[in-house]
């Protein structure tokens, strides 16, 4: 099984940038904050991601038929693997953190 993404089926913070390959290029939106304004750009992503489940969740307790069960348990999916990535990133920036402080000068 191939879980590789492609340009196309990438979220568009990930998403690499043609434009931004060529020179004289403005930078996206995420990047003009570098690391910092990218890793907020991503967090507001997850954050939205998860209020959407939680929104479609409570419409199917209330029964709406317009919202259905698989749509519901896609975006509760979409929103764990999205928290869990974050998870990742966090331990390992508090890893390298760590490791830095660790360091002998």
């Amino acid at each position: 099984m191939d879980l590789r993404l492609s340009p196309s089926t990438m979220p568009t913070i990930v998403r690499p940038s043609i434009a931004g390959r060529t020179a004289g290029a403005q930078a996206p939106a995420a990047a003009e904050g570098g690391f910092s304004g990218a890793l907020k750009s991503a967090l507001t992503s997850v954050s939205q991601t998860q209020n959407e489940s939680a929104r479609l969740q409570r419409e199917v307790q209330m029964e709406n038929p317009n919202v259905s069960l698989e749509e519901t348990m896609v975006a509760i999916q979409k929103a764990q693997i999205g928290f869990q990535a974050t998870l990742h990133v966090r331990n390992r920036m508090v890893q390298a953190y760590t490791d830095i402080m660790n360091m002998q000068v």
